[in-house]
């Protein structure tokens, strides 16, 4: 970078801050049909082998250095050279790239699930998701305009959060229920600990190329992604029949609903993802300003307690994913695990909603991350278990995204609404906040644990 790329000590902090508040990411929904000549309709019966999660790790954790490492770091830097002092142009442009995603993602996940190679169905899309990817990225990196900057984001997200949606997709086709929960947590571990990485690896290159800050994750990550496509199994789909259904209009825009009453469990757990990831959401938007406003210190002096939560939020949520996947496989239970993940979360909430001191809000935070590891990692297995239609794979993996998405856009507007209540002399109610999250986080547990009947 030049003289005049680089930031102040405040303006680094406050990226620091932003990057180490974030939650560590689930493995998201699952969702994805299975080869037409398996035996059972409920999907594979054969377990994988240890080689194939090795590739599927490292697909998800290539994609997911080269997406979210941009996401928290690289654009605010893009942005601070292009506007300084204008960071909410970086919430346009996550923005706008999400709406993008969600609009384009059903018809994305139709023609994956129709495609016919001797690649298979998922290969061709991580292959394109990769060069579309690194092309998007290529256009931040010499963007001259904030428009072109966004472009280029939303171009970028297309092609890496399909790379990452073909995990799902491949979860699905190939798993068989007893792999489904510690599988599901590994690939969930990749997500998280990738950006952290990810990161360091963007560190080393700040200070003399602000195009290798966003080209070095999405070459790295696009390398890592790629050992799937050599070495991972993807059957060869040529020989599997094709819909006579055209894709129309009508048909793409079909694809963002479904009955409920036809498919009460799949909408049930909708319903309960979409509960939690509100009070999921409600207690992460403001992280920073609420843990400044309880310890009494400025937004810049929090690195130090945010970069601890950072850091023990990873060891939590590698604990959470993989104990919570591991037990739901060995036990056959997968319910129980996502109500235990509920009710955790919502006990992180309390204890950071009544916290004062550094130790309390460092455990409640802990407990926050690895209650959402466990969850997600266990309701991914659930999923799996009750798609309406494995042959609409990429169709039902949409709607499931949008119980994340929605709630990501609509609960920093309603949080931003809460805590004004009471509020006195400018300190904010995030008591009432995090209460309101936790409850939340309870009742969507617990609508799973109740009116999801298929699985145990």
């Amino acid at each position: 970078m030049n003289d005049h790329d680089d930031l102040t000590a405040t303006e680094e902090e406050r990226i620091l801050i932003a990057a180490a508040t974030s939650r560590p990411t689930t493995a998201g929904p699952a969702a994805g049909p299975v080869t037409t000549n398996l035996p059972t309709t409920d999907g594979p019966t054969k377990k994988v082998s240890k080689s194939f999660i090795l590739w599927l790790f490292f697909l998800n954790f290539g994609a997911s250095m080269a997406f979210i490492v941009p996401m928290s770091y690289s654009l605010a830097l893009r942005i601070q050279e292009l506007a300084p002092g204008h960071e909410e142009y970086l919430g346009y442009a996550t923005g706008i790239a999400q709406v993008v995603f969600i609009v384009t993602s059903p018809l994305v996940g139709i023609w994956s699930d129709r495609t016919r190679t001797r690649l298979g169905r998922r290969k061709p899309f991580i292959i394109g998701g990769i060069i579309v990817g690194l092309l998007g990225l290529l256009v931040i990196g010499l963007s001259p305009s904030i428009p072109i900057m966004i472009v280029g984001w939303v171009i970028a997200m297309l092609g890496w959060a399909n790379v990452g949606s073909t995990v799902l997709f491949i979860q699905a086709d190939q798993l068989p229920e007893i792999q489904r929960g510690r599988v599901s947590a590994l690939t969930g571990v990749a997500a998280q600990v990738a950006p952290i990485i990810g990161i360091g690896l963007v560190y080393a290159v700040v200070n003399v190329s602000l195009v290798a800050v966003f080209l070095l994750p999405g070459i790295v990550g696009g390398i890592l992604a790629l050992l799937f496509v050599f070495f991972g199994k993807d059957p060869d789909s040529r020989n599997l029949p094709v819909p006579t259904e055209r894709i129309s209009l009508k048909k793409i825009f079909g694809s963002f609903v479904f009955n409920p009453r036809k498919y009460p469990d799949f909408g049930w757990n909708w319903l309960g993802r979409f509960v939690f990831f509100v009070g999921l959401y409600f207690n992460t938007t403001f992280g920073t300003f609420f843990y400044s406003q309880r310890l009494g210190v400025p937004v810049s002096q929090v690195a130090g307690l945010v970069a601890i939560i950072g850091l023990l939020g990873i060891v939590a949520a590698v604990v959470g994913a993989i104990g919570g996947g591991w037990l739901s496989d060995k036990l056959g239970r997968r319910k129980l695990f996502v109500a235990i993940g509920a009710g955790l979360f919502a006990i992180g909430a309390v204890i950071e909603a009544t916290a004062y001191a550094m130790p309390n809000l460092i455990a409640g935070a802990v407990v926050m991350n690895l209650a959402l590891a466990a969850f997600g990692a266990v309701d991914q297995a659930i999923v799996m278990a009750i798609l309406p239609d494995r042959a609409e794979a990429g169709r039902y993996m949409a709607v499931v995204q949008f119980a994340q998405k929605i709630p990501s856009g609509i609960a920093p507007l309603i949080a931003s609404v809460i805590i004004t209540i009471g509020a006195v002399e400018g300190v904010k109610n995030y008591t009432l906040l995090y209460l309101i999250g936790g409850a939340c986080a309870v009742l969507g547990g617990l609508i799973i644990l109740l009116k999801v009947k298929a699985v145990r």
